[in-house]
């Protein structure tokens, strides 16, 4: 097992744009629902129906992500005020 073990640190975390990230993939996979939605009798004539579905599912759980993101910016920024006050 000793093979396998890391002999260095793991490096910190990268923390960009989060938000708009998700709220921009959450738009994108909107716009894919809205674009392919006029055509859902092409594809369910094809059997592939389930990428609209697919689509829509994309966005609903981004909005469910600009939720959870939202909430871990504002506690990390909570966080850092009560550090700062210390």
């Amino acid at each position: 097992m000793t093979k396998w073990t890391p002999t260095h640190e793991a490096p910190e975390p990268l923390e960009g744009p989060v938000v708009p990230t998700i709220v921009g993939g959450t738009i994108l996979w909107f716009v894919l629902f809205l674009v392919q939605l006029p055509f859902y009798g092409w594809f369910d004539d094809h059997g592939h129906a389930w990428w609209v579905w697919t689509c829509l599912a994309g966005a609903g759980l981004g909005l469910i992500g600009i939720w959870y993101v939202r909430g871990r910016d504002a506690a990390i920024k909570r966080d850092a005020a009560a550090a700062a006050q210390e």
